[in-house]
Parts: C-alpha cells; structure tokens; sequence
C-alpha cells in the first residue's frame, strides 16, 4: 500500500481525524531548513533534534513520544514545497519519508507499528517528482 498520498482538497478529511497530524505550509517551506523547523514543531520532536537529514531519519524512526498509532505529514501549498531546493535534495527527502513510513510497517515485537502517511495537497509538480522517484502514491 503507498505511504504517499495526493490529495485534491486544501485540508485533511474526517478519515484522518483520529492521527497525530504534522501541518506543513509548502509556501512556508521553500528549503530543507524551513522543513526541518516546520516538521520539528509540527511533530513536536524533542529538544535534541538537528536540522539535517540524518536527524530526522533518527526521529522519524522512533516517535516514542508520540502515542497515537496513526502519524500523518500533511503538505498543503505543494506547489511551493522545497521550490528553492536541488531536485536530488528532495528526491532524498522523499526516498527517507517514504521508507519511514513503510519501516513502521515491519516493527521489532517489542515496537507498537505505527501508521504513517504523508499527505500532499495535489499539484503536478508533486506528482512529477513522485512518479520519476518511482514512488507510489494513492489519489484521493
């Protein structure tokens, strides 16, 4: 099942009323250090958390502080998401967001397995780099 979702409206639905829910402005975000500040107070990492990717790998594979099963990422403004960075910065936020979502699937049994989405608001530009990364996605 794919961890991406597209979907055509500017907010979530009820079907994602009960998860944890990390709003991301993309006309907020046009770098990864804008992303890495609007998802560290959207998710509400703790204090330790750097602004790199391997931080946030770190951080997106633990959620220990977070106690709902149901985790989502939701971009709104697509569009304008990390518009001012290189296409491979990207490609690798998307690869590390994608096998985040699907390593929660598949946890150790001492683990409780979280649902972990992320949420895009339509746009093609989303959609190109989606399907040329070969990542899945669900239309909604």
């Amino acid at each position: 099942m794919a961890n991406f979702i597209l979907l055509s409206t500017p907010m979530l639905g009820s079907s994602f009323s009960a998860y944890r829910v990390a709003i991301i402005d993309g006309a907020k975000t046009p770098t990864l250090a804008a992303f890495y500040q609007a998802i560290e107070k959207g998710l509400g990492f703790p204090e330790d958390f750097e602004h790199n990717l391997e931080s946030l790998d770190e951080f997106l594979n633990d959620l220990e502080w977070i106690s709902a099963s149901d985790v989502a990422i939701f971009i709104k403004n697509s569009d304008d998401f990390l518009a001012q960075e290189k296409p491979k910065k990207i490609f690798e936020l998307l690869n590390l967001l994608d096998a985040t979502a699907e390593d929660w699937k598949w946890v150790d049994d001492d683990m409780e397995p979280k649902n972990v989405k992320i949420v895009f608001q339509t746009s093609e530009r989303i959609a190109s780099l989606l399907d040329e990364e070969g990542i899945a996605y669900v239309a909604q």
